[in-house]
């Protein structure tokens, strides 16, 4: 299994001060009430009790404070992924697995799914931020195992994991995103069940059958 990407010992995994908590959890409720760029240093502010200098003081810029509360979702649910992987065998049950619990990260959180999906990325020092290197791991984890997959003979020789890696989260993405922009309902279940049909069948190894 791949490791934590954010160190236990990292600045990010300490206790956050009471102000500096304060401030994320700021953000946090105000991320659900409007688009990350129309909110401002004083609605931070005044929404946890601080003077704005304190923000300043803990994250130098907007920018900075939005990264560490994303990096503190998305490594919440890269943990849960790692520890859910745990006890499944069969590398088409685990790539199953990640794909439920990324359409459930989604249908729970569409704010985050959203900021995640639309906002963020265009924003400079993303590619640089936690946030994006746990992204990294976890899109390496899913290339592992489609690699452990074809060495065991579970997926099709001739298939490459770096572009099966990129379609199954782009099949995420592309079943997630209309969903979280018209406030529509996602359902894991289904959807799980659906994606997992068209991408994994393809890729299971040939069987020699009766011929019809």
């Amino acid at each position: 299994m791949i490791a934590n990407p954010i160190p236990e010992n990292s600045p990010h995994s300490r206790s956050a001060p009471a102000g500096r908590q304060k401030i994320i959890d700021a953000l946090k409720s105000l991320l659900a009430e409007k688009e990350f760029a129309a909110i401002t240093w004083t609605d931070i502010a005044t929404r946890a009790g601080v003077n704005e200098g304190l923000i300043h003081k803990y994250f130098g810029n907007p920018r900075n404070l939005l990264f560490q509360v994303l990096k503190d979702f998305v490594q919440y649910y890269w943990e849960r992924i790692r520890l859910d992987l745990g006890g499944i065998d069969g590398a088409l049950d685990k790539l199953r697995k990640i794909v439920w619990n990324l359409l459930t990260i989604y249908s729970s959180e569409p704010v985050f799914g959203r900021i995640l999906l639309l906002e963020v990325r265009n924003l400079p020092g993303y590619f640089e931020s936690d946030t994006y290197t746990i992204h990294r791991y976890w899109a390496r984890l899913t290339k592992t195992i489609i690699e452990e997959g074809i060495a065991r003979g579970e997926i099709r020789a001739d298939v490459s994991a770096f572009d099966m890696m990129n379609v199954i989260y782009g099949a995420i993405e592309h079943c997630c995103l209309p969903a979280i922009l018209f406030g529509r309902p996602i359902d894991p279940d289904r959807l799980t069940v659906s994606i997992c049909r068209i991408l994994f069948e393809p890729i299971a190894p040939h069987t020699d059958g009766p011929s019809r």
